[in-house]
């Protein structure tokens, strides 16, 4: 047999052995201390020190965010409805699908049901969930409920004071191809966008 083919395959071998140890060893990282760096209107920046896995010990910089909920709302005939909105920090418009922060112990149902009427003017007969979302776990905890809307009526949308926006519908088909495209990047967006199509193959 090869030489190289057997070195190969040992270096192989040892690579999925090293891998299957790492998988079992701890991972978790226990708090020490902690402090407020600042404490903003929506977010909290915290400053901790940790123990590592292996005893030693580091920092963790992270903002506290209380979540929130999104929700995709897709009429009877297969259009959905997104908002088109400026995201200072990214200094652009970007589409999205209607979505806000939760309320001090608010049920992220209730929370998705009132930002899609606030922001779109549409009440739903339905609405499911589609799954959670942890959108950027290296340096927050905020967590998103994403939920699909169905039995759209329209009431009136009622924005919020600082908040300027422009309701898109548009084919749901037309909204993939624009995730597939990166011409919508938002993360909450694109995940109940791909997520719903799975789901409406099945």
């Amino acid at each position: 047999m090869d030489e190289n083919y057997i070195k190969k395959t040992q270096d192989n071998y040892f690579r999925i052995q090293n891998l299957t140890w790492r998988h079992n060893s701890p991972l978790e990282e226990k708090e020490i201390a902690s402090q407020t760096l600042y404490d903003g209107r929506i977010i909290r920046l915290r400053l901790d020190d940790v123990e590592l896995p292996d005893g030693t010990r580091s920092k963790r910089e992270y903002v506290t965010h209380p979540g929130g909920a999104a929700v995709l709302p897709v009429d009877e005939d297969g259009f959905v409805y997104l908002v088109e909105q400026f995201r200072y920090p990214y200094r652009e418009a970007m589409l999205e699908i209607p979505a806000g922060k939760l309320e001090p112990d608010e049920d992220p149902l209730v929370a998705a049901t009132r930002e899609l009427e606030e922001e779109t003017g549409l009440a739903a007969e339905q609405l499911h969930m589609l799954g959670t979302v942890y959108p950027t776990p290296g340096y927050t905890n905020e967590k998103l409920y994403i939920y699909v809307a169905k039995g759209l009526k329209y009431v009136g949308e009622h924005p919020d004071c600082d908040e300027f926006l422009h309701v898109v519908r548009m084919p749901f088909f037309d909204a993939r191809a624009k995730v597939l495209s990166n011409e919508i990047n938002d993360a909450k967006t694109c995940y109940a966008i791909l997520k719903y199509d799975f789901y409406i193959k099945k």
